[in-house]
C-alpha cells in the first residue's frame, strides 16, 4: 500500500526500499510486521541519540504544548541557549545563525565568505575553493560547491560562478589567487567515501590561510555533534576555522542547521534570514540532544562505544579481505572500501535481508553511521547480521 501511494503522489527522486518502519528503540527499528533491524545508518548520521529517545520526545512535547514557532522577529530563549551551548562545546568564540538543513547552512557560509571578500579587500574576492569528491548540498549553489562532476549535470545549468576544485590539499595552494575569498573542506569526506583528511596537512593549510586572510570554511554537517568523537571534527584536528557548518545529528531527527563563525560582525540586519530557522521546536530538541551527547562523552561511554565498534569492524575487515581493501573513517563515521561497485550493492541488499541497515558512500565504500548511543548488544547483533550477509557474497 505505501509503495503505491508513494509512487503516485511523491516525486520520485529517491531509489527507495519500501520497508514500512513503525517504531524505533535506540539503534533498533521495527517494521509493520514487527521484524527488527539494527540501524547502522541513523538516518544518514541524523538520529544521533537513537530512535524513540524519551528525553528528546519529552522535551519536544513540552515545547510544542506551549510554543512551536513565533518567527525570528522576537527573541527565542532556546535558540539563544543553544547558541551559547554550541559556543561552549566548541571551545571557540563564535556567533551562530540557525537554518533548517546542512545545505542551507553551507549557503549561509558561502554568503558570509562572499561579503567578507567584498568588504575587506580593495579588489572583490568571491571565489571559493573546494576539494574533489566533496559534498556540500543539493541547492543550486551548494551543488556547484560540491567537487563531483557527476553533480554538475546540464539539467540545472547555468550554475553560480566562483567555485573550483582540487584533488588534494597540496593542490589548493596553487589554486589561490587574488580573487579567492575562502577554502571550504570536509575534514572527513562523507559522500566522498568516508575519507579523513591528513591532520598535519589541514593544520598547515589553516595556518597559511590565516596568514593570507583567506577564510577557512569547514563543513561539519556530518562530522559535527560528536560524530567523530569530539563535539567537532575541528576539535579533533586542533584547528579554529573561520566558519563551521552543522546540521544532521544536531537535532537528533528534528531538522536544524547552524552556521558557526568567529567573524560575528560580518552579517548585519537584512543580510540573511530564515522563517523556520532556530524556532522553539528545533532548538529545544537540539538542546536536549546536546545535553545527552555531552553526558555520554563526559562519562566515557562515547569513547568506549567508538573503540568497541571499531574493533568489531576491524574483525569484519580481517575476515573478508576478499571483499574489502581498506578500513576508513573516524569516530562513529566508519567505512570499508569494497573491491567493486557491484559487490557493494550486493552487500547492502544482503545486509537488509539479514536485518541490518548499512549505507553506500562514493562508488566503493560501505558506510556505517550508527547512533552515538548504540548499545554493545546492538553492536554485537548488528555485526553478527552483517557477517551473515557477507558470508552469502560469492
Amino acid at each position: 500500500m505505501i509503495e503505491q501511494i508513494d509512487k503516485q503522489y511523491v516525486l520520485q527522486t529517491y531509489a527507495r526500499n519500501y520497508v514500512n518502519f513503525k517504531k524505533g528503540v535506540n539503534a533498533t527499528l521495527f517494521d509493520e510486521n514487527e521484524k527488527d533491524y539494527i540501524d547502522f545508518t541513523s538516518g544518514i548520521a541524523v538520529v544521533s541519540v537513537g530512535h524513540g529517545n524519551k528525553r528528546v520526545a519529552d522535551a519536544i512535547y513540552n515545547q510544542v504544548s506551549n510554543i512551536t514557532h513565533i518567527s525570528n522577529l522576537y527573541a527565542i530563549e532556546p535558540q539563544a541557549l543553544l547558541a551559547k551551548k554550541i559556543a561552549e562545546l566548541s571551545n571557540m568564540e563564535l556567533g551562530v545563525f540557525f537554518s533548517n538543513s546542512g545545505a542551507e547552512a553551507n549557503e549561509g557560509a558561502i554568503k558570509i565568505a562572499r561579503k567578507y571578500g567584498e568588504t575587506n579587500f580593495e579588489n572583490k574576492r568571491y571565489k571559493i575553493i573546494t576539494l574533489t569528491h566533496s559534498f556540500h548540498g543539493r541547492t543550486i549553489t551548494t551543488v556547484k560547491a560540491t567537487g563531483q562532476e557527476s553533480m554538475h549535470t546540464p539539467n540545472f545549468a547555468p550554475y553560480p560562478d566562483g567555485f573550483s576544485y582540487n584533488h588534494s590539499i597540496e593542490d589548493v595552494y596553487n589554486a589561490i589567487d587574488n580573487e579567492t575569498a575562502a577554502v571550504m573542506i570536509e575534514l572527513v569526506q562523507g559522500e566522498g567515501g568516508v575519507q579523513p583528511l591528513d591532520k598535519e596537512e589541514v593544520q598547515k593549510l589553516a595556518k597559511f590561510l590565516k596568514e593570507k586572510e583567506i577564510l577557512l570554511i569547514v563543513d561539519e554537517v556530518q562530522t559535527g555533534a560528536f560524530r567523530t568523537g569530539e563535539f567537532l571534527a575541528s576539535n579533533v584536528y586542533e584547528i579554529q576555522p573561520d566558519i563551521i557548518t552543522m546540521a544532521k545529528g544536531l537535532g537528533g531527527g528534528v531538522p536544524i542547521g547552524a552556521i558557526l563563525t568567529t567573524h560575528k560582525d560580518i552579517l548585519t540586519f537584512g543580510d540573511h534570514g530564515s522563517t523556520f530557522g532556530g524556532n522553539f521546536l528545533s532548538t529545544r530538541a537540539a538542546l536536549e540532544v546536546l545535553d545527552i551527547l555531552e553526558e555520554t562523552k563526559d562519562s566515557g561511554a562515547l569513547d568506549e562505544t567508538i573503540i568497541y565498534f571499531q574493533n568489531k569492524l576491524s574483525q569484519i575487515y580481517k575476515n573478508h579481505t576478499n571483499l574489502f581493501t581498506k578500513e576508513v573513517g573516524l569516530g562513529l563515521m566508519r567505512g570499508l572500501r569494497v573491491k567493486d561497485a557491484d559487490t557493494l550493492t550486493q552487500i547492502i541488499n544482503e545486509s537488509f535481508d539479514e536485518g541490518v541497515l548499512v549505507l553506500k558512500a562514493g562508488k566503493h565504500t560501505l558506510r556505517l553511521l550508527p547512533p552515538l548511543t548504540i548499545s554493545k548488544e546492538e553492536i554485537n547483533e548488528g555485526f553478527k547480521r552483517l557477517e551473515n550477509a557477507l558470508s552469502k557474497i560469492k
